[in-house]
């Protein structure tokens, strides 16, 4: 029996546009473990959303569709799923906190009717004891005046108490994993840190797994135990926050945290990775990060990099490790000897 709660195989996503097909999420591997919060990093477009979007079920079919890998949970595989099933583990068992509280929620009902729905569905309460559950979750998560809130609509709530009111949905059911798409965006500094806060203890009091997904890396350095660095839809490192974050193996990663500005220095001028990240686009030759690399050489515009596999579980999809290492796993799992 595997203990991982999560467990992500080369998981190929891909959308049917007018130009072809584009993948958006390319041989994405990884995996959380119960009671692990880990994050995923990269810039807008690498494929972050794309990915949660495909572990809920929720990817739009068309123009999106999964094309290939497995998605397993608690050793069930997501992907080979009716709709009919997927809604039973949808808010029950997996949750997920949207990026966008406001279009998340159905502006047309209160916010007692949103969130007692998934407690009619998944637990068959009466309203008398949903009502009273869903007031002690909205207790939990901050908001005070909880009794008046369930009768209120979504429009009638600040951009924070919103994102209250997503978390405490999220948790209604005590799932086993919480995915939370940038849960901080748009909100101030000081909502942002109650948030977080607020995440935290239920991972801690509940032992909810979650899997985090920004593009803040202070917010990974604070919650979470590993990262995963996506660009371009791929997946280019892995490993503890720690290890990362203090000795980061790949070009791309480097550029991440030398982009922080720096609190102990005065008048810096603000570092920036040259260049954008590339349009997807089926069956590209070479490294994806090459052309914004600074250390890139002839071999990584004529071949595709595999992941290395370094000390300690870490990976980083770089020649600059073949070197050091001499082996390296491609996304179908098949090793490359150097």
């Amino acid at each position: 029996m595997s203990n991982k709660l999560l467990q992500v195989e080369a998981l190929q996503t891909h959308f049917l546009t007018e130009e072809g097909e584009v993948p958006a999420v390319d041989h994405v591997s990884f995996h959380v473990d119960p009671g692990e919060v880990v994050g995923i990093v990269g810039e807008s477009g690498c494929g972050k959303s794309v990915t949660s979007l495909s572990i809920m079920g929720l990817i739009p079919t068309p123009p999106g569709q999964i094309v290939g890998g497995d998605i397993l949970f608690k050793e069930r595989n997501l992907v080979k799923l009716s709709e009919k099933a997927m809604r039973k583990i949808r808010g029950n068992e997996i949750a997920m906190i949207f990026q966008e509280p406001m279009t998340s929620l159905d502006p047309l009902f209160t916010i007692g009717n949103q969130m007692r729905e998934s407690l009619y569905l998944h637990q068959k309460m009466s309203k008398k004891v949903a009502n009273k559950k869903v007031i002690e979750l909205l207790q939990l998560v901050g908001l005070a005046r909880a009794e008046e809130v369930i009768h209120e609509y979504p429009h009638q709530l600040s951009g924070g108490m919103r994102q209250r009111v997503m978390i405490a949905m999220a948790m209604l059911c005590e799932p086993d994993l919480l995915i939370a798409d940038e849960p901080t965006t748009a909100l101030d500094v000081t909502i942002q840190a109650q948030i977080l806060d607020l995440m935290r203890t239920l991972n801690e009091e509940k032992n909810t797994a979650i899997l985090l997904i920004t593009h803040d890396l202070a917010v990974v350095a604070e919650m979470c135990d590993r990262m995963i660095v996506m660009y371009a839809g791929q997946v280019v490192e892995q490993g503890t926050v720690r290890e990362v974050l203090k000795d980061p193996t790949h070009p791309y990663t480097k550029g991440l945290i030398k982009s922080i500005p720096r609190m102990d220095k005065k008048n810096q001028a603000l570092y920036s990775i040259k260049g954008t990240v590339p349009r997807p686009k089926k069956d590209r030759i070479g490294c994806r990060f090459a052309p914004r690399c600074d250390y890139a050489f002839e071999r990584c515009f004529g071949e595709s990099p595999g992941l290395y596999e370094l000390d300690n579980e870490r990976l980083s999809r770089c020649f600059l490790q073949d070197k050091a290492k001499g082996d390296a796993w491609t996304d179908d799992k098949t090793i490359i000897r150097s």
